[in-house]
């Protein structure tokens, strides 16, 4: 499966694309904190912002995927990721959040980051908590009624961590 698809940090150009997958995810209201009604000149601050490392999946031609890596926190906090990752609604269940996944640990390794940190995974996604714990996610914290689910209402939501040092949790 790997030989047919290529990350790759993405380009200026790749906004379009993006934000067909951006828009597409959000507008369910059941995993992401943005706003279903986002409007498309905000990709720029939410997804392809200059302190972001951008990356998009393509397969055949076309992105499929995208993922966003950050620093969790801004000065101390820094060294501690946080990522984003969004599969295009019609591509999804292929193996693409697994990709995104085992390279963006890659990649934070690389940029010298010492965890990545998910600071609201909706409890009522199980895909996306299964795959999390596959690649050494733990839940660290449970917040009571933070996500507001477009049709569940207020459900909890967790945090999970990864450490990328040796002997950490």
């Amino acid at each position: 499966m790997t030989n047919h698809y290529n990350i790759r940090l993405a380009k200026q150009d790749d906004a379009p694309a993006i934000w067909e997958i951006f828009s597409a995810v959000i507008k369910t209201g059941d995993t992401y904190v943005f706003d279903p009604n986002t409007p498309k000149e905000d990709l720029e601050i939410h997804w392809l912002a200059e302190y972001m490392h951008t990356h998009v999946v393509e397969h055949e031609g076309k992105i499929v995927g995208t993922y966003i890596l950050k620093p969790n926190q801004p000065g101390l906090g820094a060294h501690i990721a946080n990522g984003s990752y969004m599969v295009h609604p019609e591509e999804q269940g292929k193996g693409i959040g697994k990709l995104m996944c085992e390279h963006s640990i890659d990649q934070a390794i690389h940029l010298g980051f010492h965890g990545i940190q998910f600071n609201i995974v909706v409890s009522t996604n199980p895909a996306a908590i299964k795959l999390w714990e596959k690649y050494g996610f733990k839940i660290i914290g449970t917040i009571p009624g933070g996500f507001r689910h477009s049709t569940l209402g207020y459900v909890d939501a967790y945090i999970m961590f990864r450490s990328l040092k040796h002997g950490n949790v």
